[in-house]
């Protein structure tokens, strides 16, 4: 537990508003800083004391419990089944925390936690929502058939949150869920922290021409290699600009070393964790995303609210999410295209003031982060009030 001021587990009798807050059990693969987790955080804070929340962090991670305020009652604990010898076990033991905590409502979060509902369908029988927010790179380019049939009969009596209108779709016709158990609710951002205007971070970065930055963690499926080999294109090429990575994680030290190997690491940084990345994006004239797999990407609509043109891979919903401007720079998944859709960002700086400007337009009108807080709070009351 490493929250001991707001301890939730071991709490002695409480008050009359502490009983009346139901108790909400989440468990992710890991509870590092990611998108599902950040939404996560957002949404505790928003709506403080109305919720009790215990995280399990698969991983034993909790990096992301930073995010949460004082005013939210929060325990993070590790993996139940340190000594679990096996599959069953392990069930066994998840199902024992279900019925100890007694929770008013148990929320997954992706394939990494889908034992969780299993467990939960056999021994517990807690209400049940299901988070999913996209897939691995394992599962990139085509779903397993094992574990399509493990959603469909984990998931089969869960409501499921779907935040892509393509993701609603391999719910309903992959994994053939119940329709009327499908939520889509879009992601959302918050427009007042990321705007045009305000403080700009300092990235360590001298040099000329604009800077193109990438926030993300640095894991396979985000593909940052591909970002430095296009920007090794037009360098090559004579274009003038700066590289910035802004994020941290596994495949750090590969990228570094590709970005010496392509004689772009003077120009390129490496940020690591930035604590404000609202400030960060405003120090960017180009937000790019690079990935394999995404679905509705929070780094495309923190991009979008500051203002800034994206260039992109086509995944998940980002055609839909984008302004209309910003269509032609939407990019295959190979260097070569990705370059294309960068280059004339580069060189036409009103271009990227028009496209900015229309992508904060559709922000303001389609993302508001609290249509969003609304959606889940009353899916949660109403999924709670299902006991």
């Amino acid at each position: 537990m490493i929250r001991p001021a707001t301890p939730v587990l071991d709490d002695p009798a409480p008050g009359e508003e502490q009983a009346a807050a139901p108790l909400l059990l989440h468990v992710f693969p890991s509870f590092a800083v990611g998108g599902a987790q950040v939404r996560f955080a957002a949404l505790a804070n928003r709506f403080g004391p109305r919720w009790r929340h215990v995280v399990v962090a698969m991983d034993g991670r909790s990096d992301c419990a930073r995010r949460v305020g004082d005013g939210v009652r929060l325990s993070t604990v590790g993996p139940p089944w340190e000594a679990a010898p096996g599959p069953v076990q392990r069930l066994a033991r998840m199902a024992a925390l279900l019925r100890r905590l007694n929770p008013a409502l148990l929320i997954t979060s992706n394939w990494g936690s889908i034992e969780w509902a299993v467990a939960n369908r056999l021994a517990a029988r807690v209400p049940h929502l299901h988070m999913e927010d996209g897939f691995g790179p394992e599962e990139s380019g085509v779903q397993f058939g094992r574990r399509i049939m493990a959603r469909r009969v984990a998931l089969r009596q869960s409501n499921v949150v779907l935040p892509s209108s393509t993701l609603l779709r391999v719910a309903r016709d992959v994994w053939k869920l119940p329709p009327d158990r499908l939520s889509h609710i879009p992601n959302g951002i918050d427009l007042r922290s990321f705007r045009p205007d305000g403080p700009k971070a300092e990235l360590g970065l001298g040099g000329d021409g604009p800077l193109i930055g990438a926030v993300g963690a640095l894991r396979p499926e985000k593909n940052f290699a591909r970002l430095l080999r296009a920007a090794a294109v037009l360098l090559r090429e004579g274009a003038v600009f700066r590289l910035a990575l802004v994020g941290d994680g596994p495949e750090r030290q590969r990228l570094e070393a590709l970005a010496a190997e392509l004689g772009i690491f003077g120009m390129t940084h490496f940020t690591g964790h930035v604590a404000d990345p609202a400030a960060a994006y405003r120090a960017m004239d180009v937000a790019c995303l690079s990935s394999d797999t995404e679905q509705m990407p929070f780094s495309v609509l923190e991009a979008m609210a500051t203002g800034l043109p994206v260039a992109t891979t086509e995944v998940g919903d980002v055609r839909l999410m984008l302004s209309e401007p910003n269509a032609p720079y939407l990019a295959a998944r190979t260097d070569a295209a990705l370059a294309g859709a960068l280059r004339p960002l580069l060189h036409d700086a009103g271009l990227r003031h028009r496209i900015g400007r229309a992508n904060r337009a559709k922000a303001e009108r389609d993302y508001d982060q609290e249509a969003m807080f609304q959606a889940h709070a009353a899916l949660i009351e109403r999924t709670v009030l299902s006991r």
